[in-house]
């Protein structure tokens, strides 16, 4: 649906059920990613889980798969939706190991913003990432998010607590 140079945003389908189960039964990925303590997840519970969406009908909302090459390789979401403020936030997780570090991610996140700005009329994306992510806020920075703030010690995280940095985009100073 969404497309850059390297990346394709487009939902998320059945077929990409079985990989989203490896990235999210990854304990690396789950780190990386922060807030919730890493939990497993059965490939029945997610496949109950997106056929009671399909029941559901109607748009998929937000929520696309990363795909790069053909291979799907992680998911990203606007959600938190403000109608008043016109504000969402961000969440990106790229689950192929494989695929982190090469520009990917920070190619999405700007196909995201672009689309929150030009097709939903947002005015602010804001997105939260854990403070010792560095690889993830130098990608969120390369896209024209700014640090807003940091919450101190506010999520536990692989035995520790950690900070957790607040960003944001503007849409009159997107990159």
């Amino acid at each position: 649906m969404l497309k850059g140079k390297n990346v394709t945003l487009r939902a998320i389908e059945r077929d990409d059920l079985a990989r989203l189960h490896l990235f999210n039964n990854d304990l690396e990925v789950e780190l990386a990613g922060g807030g919730d303590p890493p939990m497993p997840q059965s490939l029945e519970r997610l496949e109950a889980e997106f056929s009671k969406n399909v029941q559901n009908g109607g748009r998929d909302g937000a929520s696309f798969g990363i795909v790069v090459n053909g291979l799907f390789i992680g998911i990203c979401a606007l959600f938190n939706f403000n109608e008043t403020n016109r504000t969402c936030e961000l969440g990106i997780t790229i689950g192929d190991k494989a695929h982190w570090s090469q520009g990917y991610g920070r190619e999405a996140v700007q196909l995201l913003t672009n689309y929150a700005f030009q097709y939903r009329n947002m005015n602010r994306v804001w997105l939260q990432v854990i403070g010792n992510n560095d690889r993830a806020m130098r990608a969120y920075q390369a896209s024209g998010f700014e640090i807003e703030g940091t919450l101190r010690d506010h999520i536990w995280s692989n035995g520790r607590y950690h900070d957790i940095v607040m960003m944001g985009i503007l849409a009159n100073k997107k990159a």
